[in-house]
């Protein structure tokens, strides 16, 4: 279309994604080319067009945003704001997040997380790759919805929707790797989800910050589903001078029975910086 390609930026189980330049508006965006057999299933590209609507219209200075959906040359292409900066994945790498940067990267990612919940979408897929850290701090969440609009089913928080990795049809795009190790366990069990799943993934995302390591790591995927079902996270592996206010924070979030996990994002977006009351 008016897109002129610049540079290939990755490629993933959603497709691959582009820099480019929209011609027309004279401003870089990024374009994610969606897998060809997506659209030989017309029923799944009805529901994402439904559902990219409903993304799209998500506005939040940590969330990317999604500029359109277009068909060119045979091929459908979502075009979404360009995000800067650093994969967390990336940065978590290097080793731990020292924990003021860490909190102040988890606060913005509480912040979309927010706008999104408070208007009945779910992410499902937040892990340190779909989040982009810019040299300034910050933060912008990648991809939300998005894995859970292309296996055909609502990004909205529906009692009948399912863990989207564990479908045949997103396993064969390969969605489950690199996911695996950010599910909330009611997701590893097939179980339904809400927010609280989302939840569950930004605790784990804090603790690998504050930590450098993978909170759940198994051998295979079957190993690290299985440690996000029975295995409680390891406590030490958190810095010794972590806020007991934090600690609190991961330690509601990281509550396998989502009965009693925290509930709200925002309540760990304050918490984070509440200064703890002495004993």
């Amino acid at each position: 279309a008016h897109y002129e390609i610049l540079d290939l930026l990755g490629r993933g189980g959603m497709g691959e994604v582009y820099r480019a330049k929209d011609t027309k508006l004279g401003r870089e965006v990024a374009v994610k080319l969606l897998p060809e057999d997506f659209a030989a299933d017309a029923e799944r590209l009805a529901r994402f067009n439904r559902e990219a609507k409903v993304l799209a219209a998500l506005n939040h200075p940590n969330l990317a945003q999604i500029y359109g959906l277009e068909f060119d040359q045979g091929r459908h292409f979502l075009v979404m704001e360009l995000a800067e900066g650093d994969d967390l994945s990336a940065i978590i790498k290097r080793g731990p997040i020292a924990c003021d940067e860490a909190v102040a990267i988890a606060q913005q990612i509480a912040a979309g997380l927010e706008e999104a919940h408070e208007r009945g979408i779910t992410h499902r897929d937040l892990k340190p790759a779909n989040i982009k850290v810019r040299k300034d701090g910050k933060v912008k969440v990648l991809d939300f919805g998005l894995a859970q609009a292309l296996a055909g089913e609502t990004t909205g928080e529906e009692e009948s929707s399912s863990a989207m990795t564990l479908t045949a049809a997103m396993t064969r795009h390969g969605l489950i790797l690199g996911t695996a190790a950010y599910m909330s366990p009611e997701q590893a069990r097939g179980k339904p989800v809400d927010r609280r799943a989302d939840i569950w993934a930004f605790g784990v995302v804090l603790f690998e910050m504050l930590s450098g390591q993978r909170l759940f790591d198994g051998e295979t995927i079957t190993d690290t589903l299985a440690d996000v079902i029975k295995q409680e996270p390891d406590w030490q592996k958190l810095p010794t001078d972590t806020p007991a206010n934090v600690e609190r924070v991961l330690r509601r979030c990281l509550v396998k029975d989502p009965s009693r996990r925290l509930r709200d994002i925002g309540e760990a977006r304050i918490r984070l910086v509440e200064v703890p009351e002495e004993s």
